[in-house]
């Protein structure tokens, strides 16, 4: 069964967000992404992963992180590690140095952050479009803590915004200003223009900005890929390493006994009852045959995926996935296909 790619669940209708006021879990303004900032800590994006994360095992070596920098030859000192020893200066000079290294400190990230009308649905706690923005602000004040540089390049249906990579807080918030007005642009009641051709165009400007060494991570439900993102994503990950974070709403996993979703393609529209069970399997069908193409197209690419629900906090997911595990219970994972 092949749905359009625009369904409104009737039991959560949209409400428009005023670009001056942002509504909970529809939109929100870069404000309260700055606020996420004392949330941004128990995870990180360096090689050394927990056993648990996702990253672990043979992902954890595709983040490459930080090496080390020489820095100077200097006179051999008691308690110096001889390991450290550059020993053909020591036998021209006739007197022991030792090569003194420093922990390199720049590597660059790049947040591809998708904000199209595709991210604009959410059944419960809020819209992927949310998550993804908060997904992205967690990321930009955890890379800044860690002394990097962070830019992105945020896509809307009908343009892309750049922002290069900079060490510093005023480039987090500008970088969270343009999230948040590409966020508050989305309209329930918006033409539906599948622009599923602006994935690609993002990856091709970040391709333009990630020319070794950085890390990019892409936030996105990936409504639209084709071979073309795929031949992307590889080319970054060639110099680059390349982490994607799949934004999925599991109400197509979990439907309810009754009710209506309402699904068009912005001209033509159609109710399909829960209560038929063709119907229910058909979605059903669809939904996981979309969640396995997705799985099994980042791990034929090699590419560590995170998969974060929208019906979930963001913050605590992003632990359970790249950081320490919480200190109380840890929310069930929830079993639902990605949407």
């Amino acid at each position: 069964m092949r749905l359009p790619f625009r369904a409104i669940a009737r039991a959560a209708p949209a409400v428009h967000a005023p670009s001056s006021q942002a509504v909970a879990g529809v939109s929100v303004d870069d404000a309260a992404l700055a606020r996420l900032e004392v949330a941004a800590r128990d995870f990180h994006f360096l090689p050394r992963q927990p056993v648990h994360s996702v990253l672990a095992g043979r992902h954890a070596s595709r983040v490459r992180g930080r090496g080390l920098a020489f820095e100077e030859l200097r006179l051999y000192l008691p308690g110096d590690d001889i390991r450290s020893m550059d020993w053909r200066v020591t036998a021209r000079t006739g007197r022991p140095h030792v090569r003194v290294y420093t922990e390199e400190k720049d590597r660059p990230v790049l947040l591809v952050v998708d904000q199209r009308i595709n991210m604009f649905f959410g059944s419960r706690r809020a819209m992927k479009s949310v998550s993804a923005a908060e997904a992205a602000a967690l990321a930009a004040w955890r890379v800044l803590a860690e002394g990097d540089r962070v830019g992105g390049v945020v896509l809307g249906d009908d343009r892309i915004e750049a922002f290069a990579p900079r060490r510093s807080r005023d480039a987090v918030q500008q970088l969270l200003g343009g999230i948040a007005r590409f966020n508050q642009a989305l309209r329930a009641d918006a033409p539906a223009r599948r622009a599923a051709g602006q994935l690609n165009a993002a990856l091709e400007r970040t391709a333009r900005m990630a020319r070794h060494d950085c890390l990019v991570i892409v936030v996105s439900d990936f409504d639209g890929h084709d071979t073309r993102t795929r031949d992307l994503m590889l080319a970054l990950a060639t110099h680059n390493d390349v982490l994607t974070i799949l934004v999925h709403d599991p109400f197509l996993g979990a439907l309810p006994g009754s009710g209506q979703l309402v699904v068009s393609d912005g001209e033509l529209q159609v109710e399909l009852g829960f209560g038929h069970a063709a119907t229910r399997r058909g979605i059903a069908e669809f939904a996981d045959a979309r969640a396995r193409s997705l799985l099994d197209w980042h791990h034929a690419m090699g590419v560590p995926l995170l998969p974060l629900s929208a019906a979930e906090e963001t913050a605590p997911q992003l632990r359970r996935l790249l950081g320490r595990p919480l200190q109380q219970a840890p929310v069930r994972q929830r079993t639902g296909a990605a949407r």
